[in-house]
């Protein structure tokens, strides 16, 4: 009897191994070396769009100027009779920051028509092109009672705060052409380039930038391209900017 049972048990444990056995086996081999890459989706890359920097011609006054400082054609001229200049009293900054800036005070675009970076948020000495350029519309830059700057008045931004540092040399560079290049295409001579200063009760664009140095160094890139000062402006022996009698 005893061995009877032994039999029974042994035959027993061999039908439950089989059944574990079938049953291990169902599962498919354990991996751990994760997804292939075919299954990660992959993420969207942002691609800046670029900006038109080549340099071309003025048409009928050989001075070459980067393609966005020119109107398109079809823009309506504008009467500029001056050019103001700005500092942006903050350490960084750019267009687009100070568009964003602009637009959250209930203004409908950057105020200026081009900002001049330091190197932070923009290039060093870069000239950027704001909106209101391209369209030859009035600046949000110089209010006054008669809206004579803001009318009249072609805003040039320099990022920085020049009550506590000066201009980088490439931000100086950058505004002597750009300086020379309006006053020679809209006829505006030296003396109506002018400090935000000179329209109203403010200390911009800092003490730490010269207006006279500005229309000196803009007179002299157009002297040097055999280029007439506009207006009365001339070019002294002792580098003082004077008028004419």
């Amino acid at each position: 009897m005893a061995t009877r049972n032994s039999l029974l048990a042994v035959i027993l444990f061999a039908l439950v191994g089989c059944q574990q056995a079938s049953i291990v086996g169902a599962y498919p081999a354990p991996n751990f070396t994760g997804p292939t890459v075919s299954q990660v989706a992959s993420a969207p890359q942002y691609k800046p769009t670029p900006m038109p920097t080549a340099p071309v011609a003025t048409p009928g006054r050989g001075a070459v100027v980067p393609a966005a400082w020119i109107p398109p054609r079809d823009a309506e001229r504008r009467s500029w009779k001056w050019i103001v200049i700005h500092h942006s009293a903050t350490p960084s900054g750019s267009a687009a920051k100070f568009d964003k800036e602009h637009r959250a005070k209930g203004w409908d675009e950057l105020g200026y028509h081009f900002v001049i970076g330091n190197g932070t948020m923009s290039g060093d000495g870069v000239v950027e092109v704001g909106p209101r350029w391209p369209k030859q519309k009035w600046g949000a830059h110089a209010k006054t009672p008669g809206n004579e700057y803001n009318d009249f008045g072609i805003g040039i931004c320099l990022v920085g705060n020049f009550d506590v540092q000066r201009p980088t040399s490439a931000q100086q560079q950058s505004l002597a052409k750009l300086v020379a290049y309006l006053m020679k295409t809209y006829n505006i001579p030296a003396d109506r380039v002018i400090a935000h200063g000179s329209t109203k009760a403010t200390d911009c664009p800092g003490r730490n930038i010269s207006i006279a140095a500005v229309r000196k160094s803009a007179t002299q890139v157009l002297l040097a391209e055999g280029a007439s000062v506009p207006g009365s402006a001339r070019l002294a022996s002792n580098s003082e900017l004077l008028r004419d009698r």
